[in-house]
């Protein structure tokens, strides 16, 4: 089987979690579920490089440092995870991929569940992102 290589980002500020609302389009894994931002890796490309190339893409922020905080592989897919500070207003972020952005409290999260104003409904968190966020909210 082959595999999947992401990273991802918990960027987090004053105890809350920036998480994207995945677009609701049935060819992508977790659709319209809460999720961590992130993406793909592109061949040749580090974990680190490629988190700070999707964070790019997808809210135009990067980012001073980012530090590893854990793999995690769930069935062809395998995660690496870095954490960092987030530094900037989620209202200068510029959303360019996903339905929607919110910084989710940990309760939220425990949860598997919270609200978007842009769904208009309740939507549920992608398991693996929700799974990460846990460990990374015991391990602080």
């Amino acid at each position: 089987m082959t595999k999947i290589h992401v990273a991802i980002a918990i960027l987090h500020k004053n105890g809350k979690f920036l998480c994207q609302l995945r677009d609701d389009i049935p060819n992508i894994r977790y659709p319209g579920h809460w999720a961590l931002f992130g993406g793909h890796l592109e061949p040749g490309e580090t974990a680190e490089v490629a988190l700070l190339r999707e964070l790019v893409e997808e809210i135009g922020w990067v980012p001073a440092t980012v530090s590893f905080f854990c793999r995690d592989v769930e069935g062809d897919v395998v995660r690496y995870v870095f954490h960092s500070q987030l530094t900037a207003d989620v209202k200068d972020l510029v959303l360019q991929e996903g339905w929607d952005m919110e910084l989710l409290t940990a309760e939220d999260i425990r949860a598997g569940k919270c609200y978007s104003e842009k769904s208009g409904d309740v939507r549920p968190f992608g398991i693996p992102h929700q799974r990460i966020l846990l460990n990374f909210i015991e391990s602080i």
